[in-house]
């Protein structure tokens, strides 16, 4: 969903992408009211399938769920962001709201426009800790590592001082518990 309010932005400021904490399950909500305010907002959704007993049903979701994204406006048109029912707060550093670059902002909308499969994962990192939620490894524990851009997972045998590595889809693991 890409909902376009005011454009006429002169000042740096005003052209800075924001990020807004929703109430869970309010982004669309959300999104509409800060539009009819003109504020241009960005809130990339995906398709998802889902099941119950009698029926199937495609679904658009939020791609970040309970955050949506809104071009600034100055600090003059914060407070009236943050008024908005259903939004908690902007995510901020310290005193700032957090500037999100556009580049990202534009990453995200052509991997959107694409015929590419976009959904939702765990946010990765090398060398984090990962367990396997999937296949014949379901369960397992190790550190995420890449080779060659294949994503490796690192299997350590602590008695043996001894470590294998196996190629894994990035989608199959998720972050382990700390």
């Amino acid at each position: 969903m890409q909902v376009s309010g005011n454009s006429d932005r002169g000042t740096s400021e005003e052209s800075v992408w924001w990020a807004l904490y929703t109430r869970h399950q309010h982004e669309k909500a959300v999104a509409e009211m800060l539009a009819a305010k003109g504020l241009e907002i960005f809130l990339p959704l995906y398709q998802s399938q889902r099941r119950w007993k009698d029926r199937r049903m495609m679904l658009s979701l939020p791609l970040f769920p309970c955050y949506l994204f809104v071009r600034g406006g100055g600090p003059d048109r914060r407070s009236q962001v943050v008024t908005t029912p259903g939004v908690h707060m902007i995510i901020s550093r310290g005193e700032e709201a957090a500037e999100i670059p556009e580049g990202e902002i534009q990453a995200i909308r052509r991997s959107l426009e694409g015929r590419f499969r976009v959904e939702p994962h765990p946010f990765l990192k090398c060398g984090q800790r990962v367990r396997v939620k999937r296949g014949s490894l379901e369960g397992l524990e190790g550190i995420l590592v890449r080779k060659k851009n294949q994503c490796r997972l690192v299997l350590n045998v602590n008695m043996l001082a001894q470590s294998v590595g196996v190629e894994i889809d990035a989608s199959d693991v998720e972050p382990a518990a700390a």
